[in-house]
């Protein structure tokens, strides 16, 4: 939100065996099971240790950076190269990423409640099934229907950002990842049995939605408009007809029977996290969308290695959910290129209700996890972007043209033409020295040196073998021709507003072995992740080497395999599964987890980067029993913290006759986005 003091309005079936924290409903619904398939990269690559705006009308005015002004989080919020040099004034320290964080942290528990530091207020914004659109019907859960959900605000939340209306008014974005059936409807026994109307509901359940909140007074407080026009307010889902742009569009692996062109996808799954761009419009990431499709046995021989590199099935019909019942273009024995139509970019513009949404191909197509945007010295575009699954890659795109502010039209463009980049990395301590045990190399850091690799420019490949157009389409493969680095679930990524550093959540990889252990991930079996920090040379996001560093080496304190960026491990919350991360203005780092493995709710933790407090991280809030936590997001004036409470009441065994939460409302758990302030008007951790 825009600080009320500024005198500017600124932009700134369900017992599958299952690994980890989460509950076999989580991974079922979630990923499809992903842990329980074999690990999708089976390349020789070495491992790490071998080597907005307030109205259409007026987005003229729009400069580079505003967006961070309103948002700290929102995935611009470094976008300027100066904001990172910005002498330091009042608050020098803070301004420095050093911090000045002073609430009492929040205990871990099994709390079935949003639990937050003495002295703060929380409420819930909007959950799912509130109305939307204005004609939407109130939610009632024994008597659901797709027309209802269409209009309705969908499942599981997950990525949020918010853009001004003027100073008390705003839009929020929230994206929808994925549908819980057992969990929406009573009785549910899984896709095969479901009613046609069931498998309905749950398509218009995903996607994402804008709806248009107010502040309450003067306070931290947000609230769901739910009057009046509501012109901007739209639902998102997997049956709005969308369009390819950029190289790939067209191509033939991008051609199905309905769309002869390859240019007119249908829909969006599994959207995860996501970033918005300078010109204020959102990219929403489909990372899973592999798990809702069947018959991928019966694609062309020559389809099955490329796809089975999306853990797309090749042996046995697979998704449980059976979206192939009412739309058979999820049976890939009829319409082999369908699943090629997803795992894409999209951008969409919230301001207009009516706009087509844009899979934008240049930044090729993986399980993606974020799109934060920044700008490099130069005035070029830099999207970051993480691929969400064990010894996957990173990425970045980089734009051939620059950012004008202002120029609408011309921005736009800049999704379409550029560089897409995927990272090498190499540490710098003896192979000797990382034993596995966590241990601190000799020189006192995990931490090394690294680079972009170039796969694709516009129509030239870079990856022998393979045209640009198919970079595009299968660029887990392309990376792995390329020699790119396996990581630990790279998911969320971005980039500090005051040091220019990019941080990156590598949320856990358990299939790491003793052998596969190396610098950068530096236990085997990794269940717990870590935080890595990449600085771009000159601390310019253009640039094509780098240095890294592990700041956080997740887990309990008291275990010697864990590090808090040197600080007394004694006073710190313990903290595992990073999964999302965001900072506010200050600098300091903000981190959400999903799959907690230490036996607490997951929950949302801040630390800063900077100064004497580097390292102290602290537990801010936790999330009902099951949930996730999502998000997150922290206003610019840090005066409200936004999470999206991710599947609560996701637990073994829980149905609706028998949940395992009732948050929020005291009935059947709702995914639900929270807003988070305190209670004297005081900046959020402060």
């Amino acid at each position: 939100m825009a600080n009320p003091n500024a005198g500017r309005r600124l932009l700134p079936l369900l017992s599958t065996p299952h690994k980890g924290g989460r509950s076999a409903l989580t991974c079922q619904f979630r990923c499809g099971n992903a842990c329980a398939h074999d690990v999708a990269n089976t390349t020789g690559n070495a491992y790490f240790g071998d080597v907005v705006k307030e109205a259409v009308s007026r987005r003229g005015v729009l400069r580079a950076g505003a967006l961070g002004a309103l948002v700290a989080g929102a995935g611009v919020a470094g976008a300027m190269p100066a904001l990172a040099d910005e002498p330091a004034a009042a608050g020098a320290e803070a301004r420095n990423g050093g911090g000045d964080i002073r609430f009492t942290a929040v205990p871990p528990n099994k709390d079935d409640a949003l639990r937050i530091p003495d002295g703060y207020s929380s409420s819930v914004v909007v959950r799912w099934g509130d109305p939307v659109l204005p004609d939407a019907p109130a939610f009632d859960f024994d008597n659901q229907s797709a027309d209802a959900q269409n209009k309705q605000f969908g499942y599981n939340c997950d990525y949020v950002t918010v853009l001004p209306l003027g100073r008390d008014r705003a839009l929020m974005w929230v994206n929808h990842e994925y549908t819980d059936e057992s969990l929406m409807f009573r009785g549910y026994t899984g896709g095969a049995a479901a009613t046609e109307e069931q498998i309905k509901i749950a398509l218009a359940a995903h996607g994402g939605s804008v709806v248009e909140i107010e502040r309450a007074g003067r306070t931290g407080e947000w609230k769901l408009v739910t009057k009046g026009r509501r012109r901007y307010n739209r639902r998102v889902t997997a049956q709005t007809t969308m369009k390819f742009s950029g190289p790939a569009a067209g191509h033939d692996l991008l051609k199905t029977a309905a769309d002869p062109q390859g240019r007119t996808p249908v829909g969006m799954l599994n959207n995860c996290s996501g970033g918005t761009t300078p010109w204020a419009t959102v990219l929403t990431a489909e990372e899973n969308f592999d798990q809702y499709f069947v018959n991928g046995d019966k694609v062309p021989d020559a389809q099955k290695p490329y796809i089975s590199r999306y853990t797309i099935t090749t042996g046995t019909p697979s998704s449980s959910r059976r979206f192939d019942r009412v739309e058979e273009r999820f049976d890939l024995a009829k319409h082999p290129n369908e699943a090629n139509r997803f795992g894409w970019i999209v951008e969409i513009d919230p301001f207009d209700p009516d706009g087509t949404p844009i899979k934008r191909t240049a930044l090729g197509r993986f399980k993606h996890e974020a799109a934060t945007t920044t700008l490099a010295r130069d005035g070029r575009l830099v999207v970051y972007m993480g691929d969400d699954s064990r010894f996957e890659y990173i990425y970045k795109f980089v734009s051939k043209n620059r950012y004008i502010p202002g120029f609408d039209r011309h921005n736009r463009a800049l999704l379409d033409e550029g560089t897409l980049y995927v990272a090498k990395f190499t540490g710098d301590s003896p192979a000797a020295e990382i034993d596995g045990s966590g241990k601190l190399p000799s020189d006192g850091l995990f931490d090394g040196s690294g680079e972009w690799i170039p796969l694709v420019s516009g129509d030239k490949s870079y990856v022998d073998g393979m045209t640009a157009a198919e970079v595009l389409v299968y660029t887990r493969t392309a990376a792995d021709k390329v020699g790119a680095t396996k990581m630990d679930r790279p998911e969320d990524m971005e980039r500090n507003p005051v040091t220019g550093g990019v941080y990156v959540a590598l949320t856990n990889n358990t299939n790491r072995t003793a052998a596969q252990v190396d610098e950068a991930n530096p236990r085997p079996s990794n269940k717990h992740g870590h935080v890595l920090e990449i600085v771009e040379r000159r601390d310019d996001a253009g640039e094509r080497t780098f240095a890294w560093s592990l700041p956080l080496v997740c887990g309990d304190p008291a275990d010697p395999g864990t590090y808090f960026a040197g600080y007394d491990k004694t006073k710190v919350s313990p903290i595992s599964c990073p999964d999302n991360v965001t900072f506010d203005r200050d600098g300091n780092l903000w981190i959400s987890t999903d799959g907690n493995q230490l036996g607490s709710n997951d929950g949302m933790f801040v630390m800063p980067v900077r100064g004497k407090e580097r390292g102290h991280l602290r537990q801010f809030l936790t999330v009902p029993v099951g949930a996730e936590t999502c998000g997150p997001l922290v206003s610019q004036d840090q005066l409200s913290v936004f999470v999206a409470v991710q599947h609560p009441g996701e637990t073994d065994g829980a149905t609706p006759d028998n949940p395992s939460s009732h948050w929020p409302d005291g009935d059947q758990p709702r995914p639900s986005v929270a807003v988070v302030w305190h209670g004297k008007g005081k900046k959020v951790g402060a």
